[in-house]
C-alpha cells in the first residue's frame, strides 16, 4: 500500500541517445547506446576514452531555442532550456505562472565549459566577457527559468552526481507541504575538460564502453545532458484535468560521510536512502519490480551499491540495470535522466538492459538485466549516489 504521491504530468530529456523522450525510449529499447569519442572540442584524452556526447552543437542548440545572439547561455544552460521547454509542452502548460510554479535545476559543472575556453581572455577581449556572470552553477537555473517564463521560486542544488535526484524530492516536498502547486525539476550538466581531466586524475575513466557490476568493470564513461520533471499537487490535478504519467510516491536523502569520493564498503548511505525511500512510498522491499541502479562501473561503486542492495532486498533482489552504458554518466542530470527512464519502464511495463555485462562479480551472484525485459512493472527505484557519500533513492509508481 503506497502513500498518497506526487503525480508528474510532464517529462523532458535531451541525451547522446536522442533529443526527446521518444528517441531515448527508442534507443532503450533496441539496446542502442549512444558512446562514442568527444568531437565537440579537443582534449589530449580523445583517443582514450569513450563518452556520451551530445552531437549538436551550441549554435544548433541557440538556433533551435530562438536564442538571439549575443546571449550568455552556457552549454550547460542551452541543454537545460532545451528540455525543460520540452518537459512543459509535455504537461500542456501554457501559462507557466497561472498557479504557484517554481524551479528547481541542479548542475556539477554549472558555465565551466565557458570558463575554461574563455577564461584566460576575459582580461584582454572584451568580446567573451558576458560569460563571467554564467560560471557559479545557480546562472544556469535563472536562465533557464526566465527562459521558460517562470516567475516564482527559483533555486539550484548542486550535490555532485545525486543532484537532480534531490533536486526532485525538494519539489516533491514543496508540493507536498503545500508551498507550491507546480515545480519543474532536473538538472543539465554539460561535458567538459574540467570533469575529463578531473575524473581522469581520479583514474576512474575506462578506455571501453563501461560494464556495471562485471567483474572486469573498469571505470565510467562521462556523458552530458539535461531532463526535467514536471511534478503538480493533486488538487491541480483534479481541478486542471491533468494526464497524470506516474507519482513520484518515495524518496530518501543520507550521507555516510565516509570519504570524499568514495562510497562506503557497505554501502550504508545507499541502505539508508533506500530504506527512507520505501518508508515514505510506504512499500516493502518486494513491492519494489526494478531498480535502476546508479551503476557507474566503478570497481568502488558497484560493490557498495550491491552490498546496500542485498542488505534491503536479502535474497530477492529485483530486476535491477545501469542506463549509464546507454548514455554515459551526466553527473548532475542523472538523476532526472534516470527518472525520466524509470517512469518510462512504468508506462512501458518494461526493464530495460544492462549493456555489456559479460562475468559476475565474486562478491555476490547479484546479474543485472542483460536484455529488454517485458513485465508488469509498477514501482521502480531510482539510485542516485553523489561524491562526498550523498545518496538519494526515488520511487515511482504506476499512474
Amino acid at each position: 500500500m503506497t502513500g498518497e504521491g506526487v503525480a508528474v504530468t510532464g517529462l523532458g530529456v535531451i541525451s547522446s541517445i536522442g533529443n526527446t523522450v521518444e528517441e531515448n525510449l527508442q534507443a532503450l529499447q533496441a539496446g542502442k547506446h549512444g558512446l562514442s569519442r568527444i568531437a565537440n572540442f579537443p582534449t589530449r584524452l580523445q583517443e582514450h576514452i569513450w563518452v556520451g556526447e551530445i552531437k549538436s552543437s551550441n549554435d544548433e542548440l541557440s538556433d533551435n531555442l530562438e536564442l538571439l545572439p549575443p546571449h550568455a547561455f552556457t552549454r550547460t544552460a542551452l541543454l537545460g532550456a532545451y528540455a525543460a521547454r520540452q518537459a512543459l509542452k509535455s504537461a500542456n502548460v501554457d501559462d507557466v505562472n497561472q498557479i504557484r510554479t517554481g524551479f528547481l535545476s541542479s548542475t556539477s559543472v554549472g558555465g565551466m565549459d565557458y570558463t575554461e575556453r574563455y577564461g584566460p581572455t576575459y582580461l584582454t577581449s572584451s568580446e567573451w566577457r558576458r560569460y563571467i556572470p554564467s560560471h557559479p552553477a545557480g546562472d544556469s537555473s535563472h536562465k533557464i527559468a526566465k527562459y521558460l517564463g517562470i516567475k516564482g521560486l527559483v533555486t539550484t542544488v548542486s550535490t555532485a552526481c545525486s543532484s537532480a535526484a534531490n533536486a526532485i524530492m525538494m519539489g516533491a516536498r514543496l508540493i507536498r507541504s503545500g508551498r507550491l502547486d507546480r515545480v519543474i525539476v532536473g538538472g543539465t550538466d554539460a561535458l567538459s575538460k574540467f570533469t575529463i581531466n578531473g575524473f581522469h586524475t581520479l583514474m576512474i575513466l575506462s578506455d571501453a564502453p563501461c560494464r556495471p557490476f562485471d567483474k572486469h568493470r573498469n571505470g565510467l564513461n562521462l556523458g552530458e545532458g539535461a531532463a526535467y520533471l514536471v511534478l503538480e499537487s493533486q488538487k491541480t490535478v483534479k481541478q486542471q484535468s491533468k494526464n497524470v504519467l506516474a507519482y513520484l510516491t518515495g524518496y530518501g536523502n543520507a550521507n555516510d560521510a565516509f570519504h570524499q569520493t568514495a562510497s562506503s564498503e557497505n554501502g550504508e548511505g545507499a541502505f539508508l536512502a533506500m530504506q527512507k525511500a520505501l518508508a515514505v512510498a510506504q512499500l516493502r522491499p518486494q513491492e519494489i519490480d526494478y531498480v535502476n541502479v546508479h551503476g557507474t562501473a566503478t570497481p568502488n561503486n558497484d560493490l557498495s551499491e550491491g552490498r546496500a542492495m542485498r542488505r534491503i532486498f536479502k535474497n530477492k533482489t529485483p530486476s535491477f540495470s545501469s542506463t549509464k552504458p546507454f548514455t554515459g554518466h551526466t553527473l548532475a542530470a542523472a538523476g532526472a535522466i534516470e527518472a525520466v527512464y524509470s517512469i518510462l519502464a512504468l508506462q512501458q511495463d518494461l526493464v530495460f538492459p544492462n549493456l555489456h555485462f559479460d562475468t559476475p562479480m565474486e562478491e555476490f551472484d547479484m546479474i543485472p538485466q542483460t536484455t529488454v525485459q517485458y513485465r508488469s512493472t509498477s514501482h521502480v527505484l531510482s539510485n542516485s549516489f553523489g561524491f562526498g557519500g550523498n545518496c538519494s533513492s526515488l520511487i515511482f509508481s504506476k499512474a
